[in-house]
């Protein structure tokens, strides 16, 4: 079978598990979030933390609990690294460095989990069961819950209460991750993925000398990570270390992993709106996006430029071939199409085209199909923006799903969409003027340009991938990665909870024979338009200087 029938075999396999799981996952996550009654296991957590299940939080209550937990969450990760010699299980591993665990215990809060050490060399079991995989856990379900209080600002009229984050957390946590990602673990290991709590295993090279290769609690952690669109890996190769994804069945299986939530919370959308419509119209649009920037990722990797790659004949370099050019194409726009910064390949190694065409699914606003929760409430915003356009086009008061959208509707979602592309765009600029980043990039002009571009994309937008040319140790990368990946995470989560309160306290308008509707192609066309002109306003400059002018050289 041909590389490209492999492709196109695998591609067509994930295209009908998301379509089984589609409706079912849909509405049993609305279920869950809709639902008055607790678990037994919920209702002592509640005992245990004091929450009172029955009461409701105004929006800045809300806001108040997410940042509240991140915060204790990243002191928690940042003091389990710096005491890691005393913890088990630390496999003889020296605390992390206070610049490199600061760095990842707000990487991985914020869903970013951006890695700048090496963790078979840097973490021991502990750290990486306790405190990352835990987090893996947690900071998706704060994006789960976050996208269903938004939801709810549009179900709900004259209140201004939002839900419980505590409730929203818990039960994202308990219902929806836990069971899918323990049962995604055993068929990672089935599979033959690792799972073992040694640090390594002795191996006998042909010189008569041994080696160490290093063994971890991976299908376990490898679950998660792609579940909850996390991203970070347990061994410094990620998703392309036949230790986390050792053949297609696996790859397959980890893709699925990846989109499945997000896709499904269109479903969900739709349900508690009480229209399955508009999820329908959200999920085309995110569908039409993801299958347009595959198709420029697979195409550019797949036609050779290049000494190198017309001898091989097609972009093989950064790729593992027992994926190929289309299995690699597929992963790398999935998780870049999603917050999850997972990877089989090498992004750096791709075409100019086809390593732009994963940094422009990041600089969209990854929401094609986004992050657990982000993406839904990422593609809500641009929904407010589009419709905010199409009011004053016609010269009427915008509305959505029985909303109007004011003043104050329209800041809180304009504050949302802009704080991505400020936090990228001028961590960018100014990495690029400091006299020490020439030295940290293996590549000069503009695929140099393009590495620190990615990288700030990567860390603004919460996703983790990186162009592996860039060295980011220094205490400048270090310390704006984070100031870019807390920006980036949680100004849009404060404005979209600030604007889900607003839309909670009105009162539904009834439709007439002059509101748009918003269940057919005509909005979904304006949606996708009015994001690909955001992107394209903010970030051509910068890409024409990139990975455009890599193409074209």
């Amino acid at each position: 079978m041909s590389d490209t029938m492999a492709g196109l075999l695998q591609a067509g396999l994930l295209l009908v598990a998301l379509a089984v799981v589609y409706r079912p996952l849909g509405d049993y996550m609305a279920r869950v979030f809709s639902t008055g009654k607790h678990t037994k296991a919920e209702r002592g957590l509640y005992r245990l933390f004091r929450v009172n299940p029955g009461s409701e939080q105004h929006w800045k209550t809300y806001a108040s609990a997410v940042i509240g937990f991140s915060f204790v969450s990243v002191v928690f990760l940042y003091l389990l690294q710096r005491l890691q010699a005393i913890l088990p299980w630390s496999l003889g591993k020296e605390p992390v460095s206070p610049a490199v665990a600061f760095n990842t215990a707000v990487s991985f809060v914020t869903n970013t989990n951006w890695q700048s050490y090496s963790p078979e060399a840097t973490m021991g079991h502990f750290v990486q069961m306790a405190g990352l995989t835990v987090q893996n856990f947690l900071s998706a379900a704060v994006g789960l819950a976050v996208a269903i209080a938004v939801v709810r600002g549009f179900v709900r009229s004259k209140t201004d209460r939002l839900g419980n984050f505590w409730v929203d957390l818990t039960r994202g946590t308990i219902r929806i991750l836990l069971p899918i990602a323990f049962v995604a673990a055993i068929a990672l290991i089935a599979l033959g993925v690792v799972q073992s709590l040694k640090s390594g295993v002795d191996v006998l090279n042909p010189d008569g000398s041994t080696s160490k290769i290093a063994l971890a609690p991976a299908a376990s952690q490898e679950a998660i990570k792609e579940l909850g669109t996390n991203g970070g890996g347990i061994f410094n190769a990620n998703s392309s270390h036949p230790f986390e994804n050792p053949n297609a069945w696996t790859n397959l299986i980890e893709i699925f992993l990846i989109l499945v939530i997000p896709v499904s919370l269109t479903r969900t959308f739709g349900k508690l709106v009480g229209n399955t419509r508009q999820g329908y119209v959200l999920l085309s649009v995110m569908a039409g996006l993801f299958t347009a920037m595959l198709a420029v990722t697979w195409l550019s990797e797949a036609n050779a430029s290049g000494p190198a790659s017309l001898a091989a004949g097609a972009n093989l370099e950064g790729k593992e071939q027992r994926f190929g050019i289309g299995l690699s194409s597929l992963f790398a726009n999935a998780t870049t199409g999603t917050s999850t910064g997972a990877v089989n390949g090498a992004h750096d190694s791709y075409s100019g085209l086809g390593g732009g065409g994963a940094l422009l699914n990041m600089l969209l606003g990854e929401i094609s199909p986004g992050g657990v929760g982000t993406g839904l409430y990422g593609i809500l915003v641009m929904a407010v923006i589009a419709m905010f356009l199409a009011g004053l086009m016609v010269g009427r008061t915008p509305e959505y799903l029985g909303k109007k959208l004011g003043k104050r509707e329209v800041t809180c979602a304009a504050v949302s969409m802009l704080a991505m592309p400020t936090v990228v765009l001028l961590g960018s600029g100014v990495a690029l003027m400091l006299a020490d980043t020439p030295a940290a990039m293996t590549n000069s002009g503009a695929h140099g340009l393009s590495e620190v571009l990615y990288a700030y994309a990567s860390a603004g937008n919460n996703n983790g991938s990186a162009f592996g040319g860039l060295t980011v140790t220094n205490d400048w990368f270090q310390s704006s990665l984070s100031v870019a990946m807390l920006l980036g995470r949680f100004i849009p989560i404060l404005a979209v909870l600030c604007l889900a309160g607003s839309l909670a306290s009105q009162r539904k308008v009834p439709e007439t024979a002059g509101t748009l509707p918003t269940t057919g192609p005509l909005f979904g066309t304006m949606l996708a338009g009015t994001i690909v002109l955001v992107a394209a306003l903010t970030f051509i400059p910068a890409l024409a200087l990139g990975p455009i002018a890599e193409a074209l050289a």
